[in-house]
């Protein structure tokens, strides 16, 4: 069993405390943080596979041929990658350049479509514009609201999408 606790935990919150049982050898410390790390990766697995079912909704699907569910996977890993990898990217890089995660004609239509609640504030950064996208799909962005987790996402990259390809139509 590997025992730990989280260092340096915030005042807005309990500490992480973890028990992990393993059959694999854990001999020195070194040895438990890896098997921590590769814990951690599982759970992170575990929300790309979430995002997958339930806002792909993959299992809806009911297609009848191997090709196209294939296809279908496909196209839904892709989809289910990107909300994963912007909400963790709003968590881990937050002051990035927005053109990091997104295209300059996206940046423009968010810029039309969400208007900034402090529009003194001329701050263009990655999170600012994943928040717009968020906004989309329900978020209200208060000031003491958690950063968006990847459902509103979902909704939020669901419906930009919708709204960037009519624009572009």
């Amino acid at each position: 069993m590997i025992h730990a606790d989280e260092r340096g935990a915030t005042k807005n919150r309990k500490k992480i405390e973890w028990k992990l049982l393993t059959d694999l050898p854990v001999q020195s410390r070194g040895d438990a943080i890896e098997k921590l790390e590769w814990y951690s990766l599982r759970w992170k697995i575990e929300v790309f596979h979430k995002i997958f079912k339930s806002g792909c909704r993959a299992e809806d699907s009911q297609l009848r041929t191997a090709q196209r569910l294939t296809n279908l996977i496909s196209v839904f890993c892709i989809v289910s990658w990107r909300i994963f990898w912007m909400t963790m990217l709003n968590r881990s890089a937050p002051n990035a350049s927005p053109e990091f995660a997104l295209t300059k004609a996206e940046i423009q239509l968010l810029d039309r479509l969400v208007k900034d609640k402090n529009p003194v504030s001329k701050r263009r950064t990655l999170s600012h514009y994943l928040i717009k996208i968020a906004r989309l799909g329900g978020y209200l962005a208060r000031a003491n609201d958690p950063p968006p987790g990847n459902l509103i996402t979902w909704r939020g990259l669901s419906r930009f999408i919708d709204i960037a390809t009519g624009a572009k139509l």
